[in-house]
């Protein structure tokens, strides 16, 4: 018989046995992985970052990684595992919405480094736009592949 699928809130809350921590990564990894002094998180720790942007205001993944980073002294966060858990993230305060919740994890103040819009998020950036478009951001249409981006994204991040 087949197990039933995770929900999004149980990949959130589950506890990750030995995270957080810190890791050296190799000397190949260091530009990528931004440092050798590498923190692997817990999908809450970057929850509870989420949760504190206040409305109409933006915060992008860098930022986050550094602030997950510091307190562990830290080079970095894990860009990789930093990405997934936003999906998490994500995903549960869909789950959350659909099941009546007014107050979710406000992920669409989430955006990339670079002010752009988040294709992974539920609905794609299409939905990433209206949500941002409801607490007064302008959204500019990407050039080619690049997706839209807030504009002048810089003056709201926290």
């Amino acid at each position: 018989m087949a197990r039933a699928r995770k929900s999004w809130h149980e990949k959130l809350e589950k506890p990750v046995a030995g995270l957080p921590k810190v890791v050296d990564v190799p000397d190949q990894w260091i530009k990528t992985m931004g440092g050798r002094h590498i923190l692997v998180p817990t999908p809450m720790m970057v929850d509870e970052l989420v949760r504190a942007i206040p409305k109409g205001r933006l915060v992008t993944v860098g930022q986050i990684r550094r602030r997950l980073a510091e307190p562990f002294r830290a080079d970095s966060t894990c860009p990789m595992t930093t990405g997934i858990f936003l999906r998490i993230i994500s995903e549960a305060a869909e789950e959350d919405r659909q099941g009546g919740k007014e107050q979710v994890t406000p992920y669409w103040r989430v955006v990339k480094d670079d002010g752009s819009l988040n294709p992974k998020f539920p609905g794609g950036v299409e939905a990433h736009a209206q949500k941002l478009k409801g607490e007064g951001h302008v959204i500019v249409a990407g050039q080619g592949r690049k997706p839209p981006r807030v504009a002048a994204f810089e003056g709201a991040l926290v």
